[in-house]
């Protein structure tokens, strides 16, 4: 007997869950939450504006309803409304456009970054790229310089240098003179005995 009583009872309750709405505070007001189911008493908890609840069942002009934080309660039906509030509205659209400035807040702050980052490399890349310029010139320079020597060297490759050639006219006047100096000495010397005359 117990059992079908409370089975009586669970289903009883399941049937207000599945009849329960969603209904809101209407705007711009404080509804008091009554213990009584005609509101005659002193309300328990105050709801403001725009407050969600769950409308457990209706009679005329009151309605049982349950908080978000779980609280049940009568209220006076003629204040709540199907549709959120327009205050309601427009917190929430406040705060989707304060999600969406900080999104764009920091989207505007990484592609400030990239961007310095962009500039740092395009700057380093110039930098590298007028070295790389300036190495090409001194290449070019550098060929055109050894282009001319070897032309010269080939120019140049059976003359004797200047500095040899008068090296070796020097070289063989003084080997000349001295060996002019011997021959005349050793003449003079067989000339007169042996002696030197002079």
């Amino acid at each position: 007997m117990k059992t079908f009583g409370l089975s009586v009872l669970l289903l009883i309750a399941s049937l207000r869950v599945a009849d329960a709405e969603t209904a809101y505070v209407t705007d711009i007001l404080r509804l008091g939450l009554h213990a009584a189911q005609d509101t005659s008493d002193r309300p328990f908890q105050t709801l403001v504006s725009g407050a969600e609840l769950e409308v457990l069942q209706r009679i005329t002009n009151f309605a049982e309803v349950t908080t978000a934080d779980g609280r049940q309660g009568w209220v006076k039906s003629a204040y709540l409304v199907t549709d959120k509030p327009a205050q309601l509205i427009v917190a929430e659209t406040q705060a989707a456009l304060e999600a969406v400035r900080q999104e764009l807040n920091t989207e505007q702050q990484a592609r400030i970054g990239a961007e310095s980052e962009l500039h740092d490399l395009m700057t380093n890349a110039e930098s590298r790229l007028g070295q790389v310029v300036a190495m090409e010139t001194q290449i070019g320079e550098l060929d055109a310089r050894n282009t001319e020597l070897e032309a010269q060297l080939e120019t140049y490759r059976s003359v004797v240098p200047l500095r040899w050639a008068a090296s070796a006219v020097i070289a063989s006047l003084l080997g000349g003179f001295f060996l002019g100096l011997w021959a005349l000495d050793a003449y003079v010397r067989h000339r007169h005995g042996g002696f030197r005359v002079y």
